[in-house]
């Protein structure tokens, strides 16, 4: 039983630790959607790969599944001279390294999509907020305390929490960005982690495209087929009944 409630706990813990603001933000994932899939990979490799990893996945196999040439490859996606394109989609951080910096490991990527589902991955990427008192001087709704700093601040700018008292507490209603401290205006961070979200979805199934389209054709088939085994039964049992 004890094991069970702490498995519960882990479980329910990204949905308990969101603000007032909101439970959970929606996103719209389409494995078919090559552009976007070639933005969210060029996203990833400038900013999620310094920490982060998808060792899963190669970057020849990216290449191939999104219609990315191998030397657009090479030249976007690639940043360590040595590393060849049929490798794994690693980084050069080392766990002790994240532990000192950040005091825990970062973890591999290649997962999370099919773990937490793509609207945590949009959720996350869009709930970080200036919190000054914590290491990386950023807080997220969705982990409290979390040890990873505001990796797109450059892009979305810095978002401060907005708060209104109710019952005598404080409670996170909202967010406003600092005038002047992102590249991007909010629709197009938005569609900026959108296609990192939907990149990493990718990640976590790059046979889901393929799957969805011969999917279409095996359900015809066993339409077809059950037609046709309803008239056979006929024909068969036609004497007997």
């Amino acid at each position: 039983m004890k094991k069970l409630m702490l498995m519960l706990t882990f479980l329910l813990m990204p949905l308990t630790a969101m603000g007032e603001v909101d439970s959970r933000m929606s996103v719209d994932v389409d494995p078919n959607d090559k552009p976007s899939l070639q933005r969210g990979a060029k996203l990833f490799a400038n900013y999620c790969m310094a920490c982060h990893e998808a060792s899963l996945i190669r970057y020849n196999r990216i290449g191939q599944d999104l219609g990315i040439d191998d030397e657009l490859v090479e030249e976007y996606l690639i940043f360590k001279p040595e590393t060849q394109i049929q490798e794994q989609m690693t980084n050069a951080m080392s766990e002790s390294d994240a532990e000192n910096w950040f005091g825990v490991p970062a973890p591999d990527l290649s997962l999370t999509a099919r773990r937490h589902g793509p609207d945590y991955i949009y959720t996350f990427l869009n709930r970080f907020y200036v919190d000054e008192d914590t290491i990386t001087g950023f807080n997220n709704t969705v982990i409290s305390g979390t040890a990873m700093p505001h990796a797109l601040e450059s892009l979305q700018g810095r978002q401060h929490p907005v708060y209104e008292e109710r019952d005598g507490e404080e409670v996170l209603v909202g967010f406003e960005i600092e005038e002047g401290t992102g590249t991007m205006d909010e629709s197009e961070y938005r569609q900026a982690t959108r296609d990192l979200t939907n990149f990493l979805d990718y990640v976590a199934e790059p046979i889901k495209a393929e799957r969805q389209r011969l999917g279409v054709w095996v359900l015809l088939f066993f339409g077809v087929f059950t037609v046709l085994a309803y008239f056979l039964k006929k024909e068969y049992w036609k004497d007997v009944h």
